[in-house]
């Protein structure tokens, strides 16, 4: 008896993608830019918020296997995922993604009732993506950006610092860099039984998905580089150096096509960026250097 309690519990861990949470990091932006860093309550607020956002992922994740698992048992590296291949109950998993849902709301509204609204909004969005607008071609990927930007939101809500257009417009680029990249990517390695595996995938082939993700790219870099010389960003943030930043968006996006395109990578973003130490690098020194820029006097 205890060691199946151990097993189960052991399978839902499994399920609940721990791997994936870095995504949440994207909490952490509002904290960061909106000079909250070096305020330890803000700094339990984000952590606090980190926590429901993994929570609210874990639950979808768990949503999103059930109500996939009959596609999943034909996909060559989702057939061993606990639900879909058998091991762990599809009642257990709702049961489990239910209670993890409720409970980060919960919490989310013992730190401010708008941040619970930002993280129903949030695990509504991932209900409304796995039973329908994952089916909907291009609304399927915006729907995976709006995902990350209602993480940025909330993690300028828990610390009380504004969301700025910028950080809207930013987040969602980015993001949908991320996700078309993932739609290429399943094309390549499904390859004819891409449609058995997800139907939208019908709607794309390679060559459309290359010239998304090139509008995007570049729209990505522009807006990023606008707001980094921006004259209203260096009002607001107290230094007129972000653009000393830029090398370092430009070569992560470089990479990360690089390993897409030569390397066939790309599948999942948040293990692309713990697995490859170039990119992994890259992303530490642009926080590295913002930090400093923003809270030392080298950045005035």
């Amino acid at each position: 008896m205890t060691a199946r309690r151990s097993s189960t519990w052991a399978l839902l861990a499994s399920s609940l993608r721990p791997g994936q949470w870095t995504k949440n990091l994207l909490l952490f932006v509002g904290l960061i830019f909106g000079g909250r860093l070096l305020d330890p309550d803000a700094i339990a607020a984000a952590l606090l918020a980190f926590a429901i956002f993994c929570a609210l992922s874990g639950a979808g994740y768990l949503f999103n296997d059930v109500w996939d698992r009959d596609a999943d048992r034909r996909h060559p590296l989702k057939q061993g995922r606990p639900i879909s291949s058998g091991e762990l109950r599809s009642s257990t998993a709702m049961i489990a993604a239910s209670a993890l849902a409720a409970s980060a709301i919960g919490g989310a509204a013992l730190i401010a009732p708008s941040l619970a609204l930002v993280a129903a909004a949030y695990a509504l969005l991932l209900m409304l993506y796995s039973v329908l607008l994952k089916h909907i071609v291009i609304l399927d990927v915006l729907t995976i950006a709006g995902g990350f930007v209602l993480r940025a939101i909330a993690g300028a809500v828990a610390v009380g610092v504004p969301f700025s257009a910028w950080l809207l417009v930013c987040t969602t680029l980015l993001a949908l860099f991320l996700a078309l990249s993932k739609r290429r990517h399943e094309l390549v390695l499904l390859g004819d039984s891409a449609v058995d595996h997800r139907r939208i995938l019908i709607e794309y082939s390679p060559y459309l998905l290359d010239q998304m993700i090139a509008v995007v790219t570049a729209s990505t870099v522009i807006a990023y580089t606008v707001y980094a010389i921006s004259p209203e960003t260096a009002g607001r943030l107290g230094t007129p150096r972000l653009g000393l930043t830029i090398p370092f968006v430009l070569y992560g996006i470089f990479r990360y096509l690089y390993l897409v395109h030569h390397k066939r990578a790309g599948g999942s973003p948040a293990a692309l960026l713990v697995s490859d130490r170039p990119l992994l690098a890259c992303v530490g020194l642009w926080i590295a250097t913002v930090a400093v820029l923003l809270y030392s006097p080298l950045g005035k």
